[in-house]
């Protein structure tokens, strides 16, 4: 299954993000003058998404890119805090790996958000390191995937919550 743009901005409508013309553009979504390189940040972001969604989804870098640049756009602290969650990402794998994060294969990658704990970590933007990956890079990425309707036919959610599915999908029976 192929996410495209459109699915970021429908997941973006279905958080409740105003999505401005910006969003239809490209671009890095950490900004110019973001801490360390933006596009290494992107990169890095892409890496967690390559591990935490499914193997039969394609098109993730578009994806991932319009959806984060939407939902970061005007919102510096929250862009703030996804660079750092991601920086703390990047110095766990090289203390592990001598590598970033998103210079590792797909089982190694896999293998230190395990062994960081991400997997089990409560979700807290103020919390801990596991628990800022957490919040930041893996439940937003995977609550863009399961919002948008290519993420939700995956799971069999035919229409996701803010996303407009017509009359008729309501007026059938769950076998319909």
């Amino acid at each position: 299954m192929e996410l495209t743009r459109r699915d970021a901005l429908a997941a973006l409508a279905a958080g409740g993000v105003a999505v401005g013309a910006g969003a239809m553009l490209e671009g890095n979504p950490f900004g110019e003058n973001a801490p360390a390189s933006p596009e290494d940040r992107l990169d890095t972001l892409l890496a967690v998404a390559e591990v935490v969604y499914p193997s039969e989804v394609s098109g993730i870098e578009e994806f991932v890119r319009t959806y984060a640049l939407g939902r970061t756009e005007d919102r510096d602290d929250y862009r703030e805090g996804i660079v750092e969650a991601l920086d703390t990402l990047d110095e766990y794998t090289r203390t592990w790996h001598d590598a970033d994060f998103r210079e590792l294969d797909a089982e190694t990658r896999e293998s230190v958000l395990d062994q960081m704990g991400v997997d089990t970590a409560d979700p807290d933007p103020e919390g801990t390191d596991r628990e800022r990956v957490r919040f930041f890079a893996v439940n937003e990425l995977l609550y863009a995937l399961y919002t948008s309707p290519t993420g939700g036919e995956l799971v069999g959610i035919e229409n996701p919550q803010g996303h407009p599915g017509g009359a008729s999908s309501y007026q059938r029976g769950p076998d319909g």
